[in-house]
């Protein structure tokens, strides 16, 4: 698959979603360990970015081994977003623009989703991006604003005649949320609308999901959102599903405990061990989601302060399960 001019290994690749809070470094490599073929930052404000924000150059940290990498970029400036691209161009291979977040903070400053319903700014976005920048630009976006808005399909065109060079689609509304199922139709309406590369998002959390996109919707490559919280290995069971090699990956308990000390030991490498440990707490209940006495072990989980408590607790928890 190739976007723009960048050459991507796989026909029908996984992308990991950029998804605030999830993401980072640590998550986005294990990700790739088991399977993902491009992972995303967390998006980045554009504006926070010109800023010269600590907190944000943190969410721009990219490991050797994270290639081909994207980065995330929101903002309803088309300069300003245009002049944050060129400045990070040489550090990421793709360029993302987010118009799909449906936070109100941020769609209450005409970003995110916001542009979904003003589509000459948002191609203005794209135009002044793609004019600038050598890297491709792409962009996500939703279904439409709301039920009534489902623009998803006239926008991807213009987005694509600005200079997209591939888009992302997360099939609900920004009305909805992560509410409610995802319109898959749309997705093949977007499919059908534009001839650069469609990336479908919503409603993958098994690789025989991710299969039944590709079959349905015609997608180029699928991204996993919050079907890969707590489940890394949903990129290597998506490859084997849509390559058809009659792979099964199984997840034991003592897989989900080497993956939590391995998360736990890489977030403490990147942001130390306080904040890791208070990291890891929404890790440790989806990780151990739908285990036999997985409640009691969040209860716990939300007073770990410690990496060797972390570890000291997830043996103790696991160890009435293996």
């Amino acid at each position: 698959m190739k976007i723009g001019g960048l050459e991507i290994k796989q026909n029908i690749p996984l992308f990991l979603a950029p998804m605030a809070g999830v993401t980072d470094m640590t998550f986005r490599m294990l990700c790739r360990e088991e399977g993902a073929d491009v992972t995303c930052t967390e998006m980045v404000s554009a504006k926070a970015l010109s800023y010269n924000n600590r907190n944000t150059f943190e969410l721009l940290r990219t490991s050797p081994g994270e290639r081909p990498a994207a980065v995330q970029l929101f903002g309803s400036d088309p300069a300003l977003m245009a002049e944050m691209a060129q400045r990070l161009e040489d550090d990421f291979d793709i360029i993302d623009v987010n118009m799909g977040c449906p936070v109100a903070k941020v769609v209450s400053n005409g970003e995110g989703s916001a542009l979904m319903r003003d589509p000459r700014l948002a191609a203005s976005i794209i135009s002044a991006m793609a004019g600038r920048v050598r890297r491709p630009v792409t962009v996500k976006i939703r279904a439409g604003f709301s039920e009534d808005e489902k623009n998803a399909p006239e926008l991807a065109k213009r987005l694509e005649d600005a200079g997209a060079a591939a888009i992302a689609i997360h099939a609900r509304t920004r009305e909805q949320m992560y509410r409610g199922r995802a319109d898959w139709d749309i997705i093949k309406k977007v499919r059908d609308a534009v001839s650069v590369p469609v990336i479908g998002n919503g409603d993958v959390f098994c690789g025989a999901d991710a299969l039944r996109m590709v079959r349905e919707c015609g997608v180029d490559a699928v991204m996993i959102a919050r079907g890969a919280q707590g489940n890394p290995w949903i990129f290597s069971q998506s490859r084997a599903a849509i390559d058809g090699t009659g792979r099964t990956v199984t997840v034991t308990p003592a897989m989900r405990r080497e993956m939590i000390l391995a998360h736990a030991a890489g977030l403490v490498a990147e942001k130390g061990e306080s904040r890791a440990m208070r990291e890891m707490r929404k890790h440790l209940a989806w990780y151990t989601a739908g285990l036999p006495g997985s409640a009691a072990f969040r209860a716990t989980a939300c007073c770990i302060e410690t990496e060797q408590e972390l570890r000291d607790e997830t043996d103790r928890f696991f160890r009435g399960i293996l």
